[in-house]
């Protein structure tokens, strides 16, 4: 059972010398195992991480912790800061699901609709529908697609740089030098995790409501929830994590580690913390975010004419439990099985340098948020760190 509880965590996140742990102290250790805890976030030489912060809930227990960084041997705050990737995701998802709330969208509108022009008529003939943005069956191309990859001394240099939704737009769908890419399959056909239908989705709420995406995210979301320590990209320049923050690191061809926690990124980047995050998943599933009738987009995949989940693309994500090899996204979310039969909803992130998650029970009695720093470049996968701390917390 706990061996598949652990291929079920390392499909949730997708996306390392052993430095101690310190937990918080306090409160009873009924329900929670502390030393577990504290043991599955010591960092392991294998790991490719840099520290770990996380944070858990079980039972009305509380646990928070944080390992020290194996690159500096500096102590990291329980309270720090880290970049949270595509955890920024569900909070467009909640952003839309408003507005279609507000009678401002329909998500079973299409995007050329709303967007006229933005997809070349010639390459996607099908009306793509907002909802399918948000649950990953648009059968949109990737970002950048077709693009040669980039040398680690490369993605250190252009972490820097910040790129509006529209110019993320142009340099997919209209590239300089390579053959412009198309769809990847039929809208609501087959579900694949797809980044560039978010930059899409990014590009429909300034649209719509007629603001930047910081303003939106700050007032529909980060301020009614009292997410104090999060904050969305300065639109135009880079930025620091904000202190005290954990460590990530990318290394050049040199072998030199690079602090990377100065990045540009997109409008939706954030940084954030365990509490804010805790305090996201928390306001969303308890009904502070969203109405009933939007709130249960969140916990439904979709569906084929069969009424039966899509299939999923390949074997890189939901590839485990009963539904394995179908869709196991929704709007804004994924779910993970857990052996008893119940299901953690959540989402995974990263930035360069970061590894981050947050996963909850839909009754909340069962919460646990994360971040990985990382140790050198190239960690892609399943953070060993993330599967030991979700299975320490949440497998019994």
């Amino acid at each position: 059972m706990r061996r598949s509880l652990a291929l079920s965590l390392a499909a949730a996140a997708t996306f390392g010398v052993v430095a101690p742990a310190q937990a918080a102290t306090g409160g009873p250790a009924t329900g929670l195992d502390r030393a577990a805890l504290r043991e599955a976030i010591a960092v392991r030489p294998d790991d490719g991480a840099s520290g770990v912060v996380a944070e858990v809930h079980k039972d009305g227990q509380a646990w928070r912790g944080s390992s020290g960084d194996v690159v500096t041997g500096k102590r990291v705050s329980r309270a720090a800061h880290f970049r949270i990737g595509s955890i920024s995701k569900s909070m467009d998802a909640v952003i839309l699901l408003q507005l279609s709330a507000e009678g401002r969208v329909d998500l079973d509108q299409s995007v050329q609709h709303y967007l006229p022009g933005l997809l070349p008529e010639d390459r996607f003939k099908e009306p793509i529908s907002v909802r399918q943005l948000l649950n990953h069956t648009s059968g949109l191309p990737h970002d950048l697609e077709g693009a040669p990859a980039t040398s680690p001394d490369e993605e250190i240099e252009r972490r820097l740089d910040y790129v509006t939704f529209d110019e993320a737009i142009q340099r997919t769908l209209h590239p300089e030098g390579r053959p412009a890419p198309g769809p990847r399959s039929r809208p609501g056909t087959r579900q694949e995790y797809n980044s560039f239908g978010y930059r899409v989705a990014g590009k429909l709420i300034e649209e719509i409501t007629g603001h930047p995406y910081q303003y939106e995210v700050t007032t529909r979301i980060l301020k009614p929830l009292k997410m104090r320590e999060t904050r969305a990209a300065v639109p135009g320049r880079s930025t620091a994590v904000p202190r005290p923050y954990l460590p990530g690191y990318l290394t050049r061809s040199s072998g030199e580690p690079v602090d990377v926690n100065v990045q540009g990124g997109l409008p939706a980047s954030m940084t954030s913390t365990t509490g804010d995050l805790d305090r996201f998943i928390s306001g969303l599933f308890d009904g502070r975010l969203l109405r009933p009738a939007q709130a249960a987009e969140l916990f439904a995949v979709p569906k084929g004419a069969d009424g039966k989940p899509l299939p999923y693309a390949d074997d890189s994500n939901c590839n485990t439990g009963p539904g394995k090899g179908t869709a196991c996204f929704s709007v804004g979310l994924k779910y993970v099985p857990l052996p008893d039969g119940s299901l953690l909803w959540g989402k995974t992130g990263s930035d360069p340098g970061y590894r981050s998650g947050v996963f909850a029970s839909r009754d909340l009695g069962r919460r646990a948020v994360y971040s990985m720093g990382t140790s050198s470049s190239g960690n892609n996968g399943a953070p060993a760190v993330a599967q030991r701390l979700l299975l320490a917390a949440l497998g019994n």
